[in-house]
């Protein structure tokens, strides 16, 4: 090994002993991911086996009704928010960086932040179940069952506990756009860049406007649990059908966030052993953006039967039978690919194909229920459970193990067995069937679902325990994976570099890796450079590309341009740090604390979480370079130092506000959908909180915004008097705004306890405040930063970060105080 790549290992070296955990890079923030994502896995497959134990036999006494109820919701809530997103973001997380020929991805301690906080909320709302305390409200948690009707705390560890785990899935979509979008290796263009990036991009922008109104519509049933605001109770305005539109707006893009990310795998298993180049590459890409677009038109799919208008069934009936037409053609285009290349047998494929296949029967009879007059009489049960599982299991977890096949040689350097591989795929594929096929009977001859037991003598009885043996053949099925997977394998030769054979930028991993992830950031000129770049291979070895040494000792990836991968910076990376895993322990200390009304030891948590943050940010971010230029090599001198939308730090801060944004708009939806549905809202007895407050704070929330555009300006210059006089300026300005929005209901007394006219106006209020405060922190923050010389007129992404929040934040405070004011004369 030569200097070069010596000081190259040094800078990307993984800490050793305990430091291990502080590790920050993707290659082992991936693996960690992935192998907690498989253990909930693991535990939701136990908690089915359970269920089916307690199905097998009509009147079966082994789960009472109250125990059967929280195995049930726990089980639902496992696969869907503890695996099927987290399973395909960590594999995303530890696979995309070498897919793109990049050394990491752009937030690596965002990246930690997101698994620790995942990890720490999965452990907490699945622990729940050992103590009799796990939620009892169903997956989907309907009000008013969930708020009037269900005691304990079950139903908050389930919105507390899961509000802090999409936190950390959205963490990881706002990593993952920008990845993709800015830390592409030059020449990369989006017409080149891997089929399994462009599914990531698309999910990870569902994710970015589908998890947010979960998180605003978690946030009001908590508010009525905790607070008695009244949000779904109807005998005070409020109303439970508001639930069910902000979870499906969630719970129907859901199955595409998790399908789609599977197909990628396909995507790029596929062509592998086709040995030729994925046909009809375009339609794929438009396919995939269609069908994230379309999914988010389909959630009243779900409502069918919940007394809406027919033209708003038909409506979406015909938005439900459409999203077929992207589906398939990804299908058909990789059939194609199968059919002109010449494919190599392998168990990868095997998994492939048995996911396509029942996936497509998942997909017919979601055609069925996507009818409206079928879907009144199979609604509620057990055929719907069927077709779910034939729509999650085939297109997600089939492809998943076949991933796991192709890509462990790449991680571990060896590869599973093709013998155990077959026997598992069988196992799985037999007891698949034999379990779900029977439900879809079982469902047409009247057997309701979410029931913990039945009558004997009505039909069910034989169905029932052919789909309980049939779980636990693939259970079985699952038992020969894990071994396959844990097995000692010591004695087993090393696989080769390259193991498949394959044309894209990951299997440019050295055996065993390297945790540089590439030796030289390299040109790429073709979809499948391994297969059609001359010398590809030898010429990023020797370092003949880009970043081939670390000067420094600094870890650096390129940031390109997002449509034609032109570079423009030299982006330095931080190194391995404890403060991602202490801050979301406290983060989820807040969370956890609240859930048993435990508000100062929350507010403690709060505090902490707050300044390990700060220190977070303030240590590693917008660090002022020695040089404000490098050679990375071919004779490219690049910045070090950017700011504005060249840089990924302006991403995040955009796609993050983005995402706020959308969960704001759900709680302005809300205020909307209680005046449709009511033909007094707002109440003509009720007082409001009036004209006057509401608009003196728009009109100090403008100011505020106007002079953060002004100290941005002012920064420019090397004399910073005048910049901190702006600054604390609208400081005091945003403190102004925030007292006169909350003196509007103050003053003119509204109970938010109530009504829900009161609730909905108070919960505006309070989101725009608690967004008013954290704007004026990053307005003291960027004071600071000035005064403490880490940032300047030259180097001031702090300030232009701060006020590209200030635009959104002025967006919410103008929505609130609008609506809130002026709303009640017009309606």
């Amino acid at each position: 090994m030569n200097e070069s790549a010596e000081r190259l290992l040094k800078a990307w070296r993984t800490p050793k002993g305990w430091r291990y955990w502080s590790a920050v890079n993707n290659s082992k923030i991936g693996l960690w991911y992935t192998i907690t994502a498989f253990g909930f896995l693991l535990f939701g497959g136990l908690l089915a086996l359970v269920m089916r134990i307690q199905l097998a036999f009509p009147e079966n006494d082994f789960l009472t009704a109250d125990q059967y109820n929280q195995v049930f919701t726990m089980h639902g809530s496992v696969m869907m928010f503890l695996f099927a997103v987290p399973i395909l973001e960590a594999i995303s997380i530890l696979l995309l960086p070498e897919m793109m020929g990049a050394r990491d991805l752009p937030f690596p301690r965002l990246s930690a932040y997101g698994f620790w906080a995942f990890l720490i909320g999965g452990v907490f709302v699945c622990g729940s179940l050992f103590f009799g305390a796990g939620p009892r409200g169903g997956w989907f948690m309907y009000p008013p069952m969930t708020t009037q009707y269900q005691t304990g705390v079950g139903a908050d560890i389930w919105l507390l506990g899961l509000s802090f785990i999409e936190i950390a899935s959205i963490a990881a979509a706002v990593e993952l756009i920008v990845g993709v979008l800015k830390c592409r290796p030059p020449g990369m263009r989006l017409n080149l860049i891997p089929l399994y990036a462009w599914y990531i991009l698309v999910v990870a922008v569902m994710i970015l406007f589908a998890f947010p109104p979960l998180i605003a519509g978690d946030l009001l049933m908590e508010l009525e649990r905790a607070l008695d605001w009244p949000f779904f109770d109807a005998s005070r305005g409020g109303d439970p059908m508001l639930w069910q539109h902000l979870f499906w707006i969630f719970g129907h893009p859901e199955v595409y966030i998790v399908f789609l990310p599977s197909i990628a795998l396909v995507a790029m298993i596929v062509p592998t052993f086709a040995r030729t180049p994925m046909v009809g590459y375009g339609w794929i890409v438009l396919a995939a953006v269609g069908t994230g677009f379309l999914s988010f038109g389909l959630w009243v799919h779900h409502m069918f039967t919940t007394g809406l208008p027919g033209i708003t069934i038909g409506i979406f009936s015909a938005a439900s039978q459409a999203v077929a037409i992207p589906t398939g053609i990804q299908i058909f285009c990789f059939i194609a690919t199968l059919l002109v290349g010449r494919v190599t047998r392998s168990v990868c494929l095997l998994f492939v194909l048995a996911g396509l296949a029942t996936f497509i029967i998942g997909g017919l009879t979601g055609v069925m229920v996507a009818i409206a007059p079928f879907d009144y009489q199979a609604h509620d049960t057990y055929f719907i459970v069927g077709h779910l599982h034939y729509v999650l299991v085939g297109g997600t977890i089939f492809p998943i193990v076949a991933g796991f096949y192709y890509f462990y040689p790449l991680i571990t350097g060896k590869q599973l067995s093709e013998r155990l591989g077959t026997i598992a795929f069988w196992l799985m594929m037999i007891g698949f069937n034999v379990s779900f096929f029977p439900m879809h009977i079982t469902g047409m001859i009247g057997m309701p679902r979410r029931v913990y037991t039945y009558p004997a003598g009505m039909g069910f009885d034989n169905l029932n325990l052919i789909s309980s043996v049939g779980a636990f053949v693939l259970a079985g099925g699952f038992v020969v994976f894990l071994w396959d997977l844990l097995r000692p394998k010591g004695g087993q030769p090393t696989a080769p570099r390259n193991v498949w054979n394959a044309g894209t930028l990951e299997w440019l991993a050295e055996v065993p890796d390297q945790p540089w992830g590439v030796r030289s950031i390299p040109i790429v000129e073709s979809r499948y450079p391994l297969w059609d770049q001359e010398n590809f291979v030898r010429d990023v070895d020797e370092g003949n590309f880009y970043l081939p040494d670390a000067e420094e000792g600094l870890r650096e990836t390129l940031v390109t341009s997002t449509v034609e991968a032109t570079p423009i910076q030299c982006l330095r990376v931080p190194g391995p740090t404890f403060l991602p895993m202490w801050a979301a322990a406290f983060t989820g200390g807040v969370f956890i604390f609240g859930t048993f009304h435990w508000y100062i030891m929350a507010g403690v948590s709060g505090v902490l979480a707050f300044f390990t943050i700060l220190a977070w940010l303030w240590t590693g971010t917008a660090i002022i370079p020695e040089k404000t230029e490098k050679n990375v090599g071919l004779g490219l001198t690049l910045p070090t130092y950017v700011s504005g939308p060249a840089a990924v730090g302006w991403w995040a801060m955009f796609i993050t506000m983005l995402g706020d944004m959308t969960a704001f708009m759900s709680l302005v939806f809300g205020y909307f959908f209680y005046w449709t549905v009511h033909e007094d809202f707002p109440p003509k007895d009720v007082e409001g909180p009036g004209v006057l407050w509401p608009l003196v704070s728009v009109f100090c929330a403008l100011a505020a915004w106007g002079l953060m555009l002004l100290s941005r300006k002012l920064n420019s210059r090397k004399n910073g008097s005048l910049f901190y006089v702006s600054t604390l300026t609208s400081v005091l300005m945003t403190f102004a705004a925030a007292g006169a929005l909350i003196a509007g209901p103050w003053l003119h007394n509204m109970d938010p306890t109530e009504h829900v006219y009161q609730a909905s106006v108070c919960v505006l209020v309070l989101w725009t405040v608690i967004h008013l405060a954290l704007g004026a922190v990053m307005q003291l923050y960027a004071v600071a930063r000035r005064a403490a010389g880490k940032m300047t007129h030259r180097f001031n992404a702090d300030i232009v970060n701060v006020t590209l929040y200030w635009h959104f934040m002025m967006l919410t405070a103008g929505i609130t105080g609008l609506t809130i004011a002026l709303f009640p004369l017009v309606s």
